[in-house]
């Protein structure tokens, strides 16, 4: 009896003393995507391989949500991600596919330490001009209105047709990074991870083949959202009293970046993915808070942009009443399919008062 006591206390101890190292260990969460929910793949055999050797997998179940955002969030995983060996079944082409991508480890590095403006924060709390990223390490968690960054915070897959794979970093909420982009090969002789898969399943893969099969699947419609060219969105206005504070944008490589006080008054020209959509939001005195939304057609804006030589000036040209706005690529119209304006009323330190 004794022995089982002192087995069962030396258990604790140590299921404690790992529970404390868990707690300093970072952590981060995983999401799985998919294009659309037609291309859903369904994860058999999965590691995320960590730096610190600490196991660590994807979430339960297949993809979910839309290139780059499953919509999900899973239970927490810990240490820094340097690369994942994932084997999957791609049901609309009724192959097993296994990826085994390495990351590159001073890249990972130099992401862990940086957290990304996710928000202002109050000038009680927050002195300093806001930065696009500081070097904080990975436990900076965003809290308006005290603490205005976020560190690494999801790995996030995208799983395309013929095995293309996409690895993005986020930083909290409106900041996603490509990691890179990966192959993952077909394999052939199947049919054990088979018996694995359809065990559970209600239908077989013949079934779910005459089902779901798509002659037609073809990665190159991600491949290509992945094109950057060299831009800066710039803002202008007949108005003397335009402020600009915040702007997201949402590019169709998955990707998402956000722009704040100072840097929105000179954004950098930078490699670039086309947008997706954004926002931005502009005062131009009290009570005259606006927020411009704008939605864009790829292949549209695309035939624009590869026109385009060099650096491109992205403009958007604030009517003086604040009542529309227009976007041009280098003093030219760029098509969008649509443009909205809401009154708002949120709070910016330089709002006025």
């Amino acid at each position: 009896m004794d022995k089982l006591k002192t087995l069962l206390y030396l258990f604790l101890f140590t299921h404690l003393i790992n529970c404390q190292d868990m707690k300093k260990t970072p952590q981060f969460h995983v999401e799985i995507s998919s294009p659309t929910p037609k291309y859903r793949i369904e994860p058999i055999i999965d590691k995320i391989k960590t730096l610190e050797n600490i196991p660590a997998g994807l979430p339960y179940g297949g993809t979910s949500g839309e290139w780059g955002n499953s919509g999900k969030r899973w239970t927490e995983q810990y240490g820094t991600p340097i690369g994942a060996d994932i084997i999957y079944y791609s049901p609309y082409e009724s192959i097993y596919y296994h990826l085994n991508a390495d990351f590159p480890i001073e890249t990972i590095k130099d992401y862990m330490e940086r957290a990304y403006a996710n928000d202002e924060a109050l000038l009680e709390f927050h002195k300093e001009p806001l930065q696009k990223y500081k070097r904080l390490g990975r436990y900076e968690e965003f809290a308006h209105p005290i603490r205005p960054y976020n560190s690494f915070s999801e790995l996030v897959f995208g799983f395309a047709p013929k095995g293309m794979v996409v690895v993005w970093l986020r930083f909290g909420a409106g900041v996603q990074i490509e990691l890179g982009r990966y192959q993952a090969t077909i394999i052939k002789d199947d049919k054990e991870l088979e018996k694995k898969l359809f065990s559970s399943w209600s239908m077989t893969r013949q079934e779910v083949k005459e089902r779901d099969f798509n002659a037609n699947a073809s990665p190159k419609e991600w491949e290509d959202y992945r094109t950057k060219y060299i831009y800066a969105p710039i803002f202008s206005s007949q108005n003397s009293g335009l402020r600009l504070f915040r702007m997201w944008m949402d590019y169709y490589n998955g990707e998402e970046e956000l722009f704040f006080r100072p840097w929105i008054n000179e954004p950098s020209y930078e490699k670039r993915a086309l947008p997706k959509q954004l926002n931005f939001t502009w005062e131009t005195g009290k009570n005259q808070q606006y927020t411009g939304h704008a939605y864009f057609d790829w292949k549209r804006i695309n035939e624009i942009f590869k026109k385009a030589e060099g650096s491109s000036k992205l403009e958007f040209k604030i009517a003086s009443d604040n009542s529309s706005f227009q976007i041009l690529l280098n003093n030219q119209p760029l098509p969008v399919d649509s443009i909205r304006i809401f009154q708002t009323n949120e709070k910016y330190n330089d709002s006025y008062k």
